[in-house]
């Protein structure tokens, strides 16, 4: 497993996960921008999303409810939520409030954002 222990705001879980992406799939990092759309952008496919969100949620001990992927159209809203659930950054404004109500009951640290 990756090391997680260094990450302590949402630009160093942004930096994390970018790395992550790059080594795991060889995309480019010039490609891996905030505003890159998770789907067409990254060209990754649904089930290697999956993978990376199962990484990340190892990683930094924190759960994302099953349809996530619902929620996120960037690469930055992904870093973002990942960075709430794990209590490094406030509640993501572009969350629907049933979806943040759920994430929040399965991560306590997000309350503390």
């Amino acid at each position: 497993m990756r090391g997680s222990e260094e990450v302590k705001n949402w630009m160093n879980m942004f930096r994390w996960i970018v790395k992550l992406i790059r080594d795991e799939y060889g995309i480019p990092e010039e490609q891996l921008t905030r505003h890159a759309a998770i789907d067409k952008d990254l060209g990754l496919d649904a089930e290697q999303i999956e993978q990376v969100m199962e990484i990340v949620a190892e990683a930094f001990e924190i759960h994302f409810p099953d349809d996530s992927l619902d929620e996120l159209v960037k690469l930055e809203e992904f870093c973002l939520l990942a960075s709430w659930l794990a209590g490094f950054y406030k509640q993501p404004p572009f969350l629907a409030d049933d979806f943040a109500g759920r994430a929040m009951a399965m991560n306590p640290r997000a309350a503390q954002g």
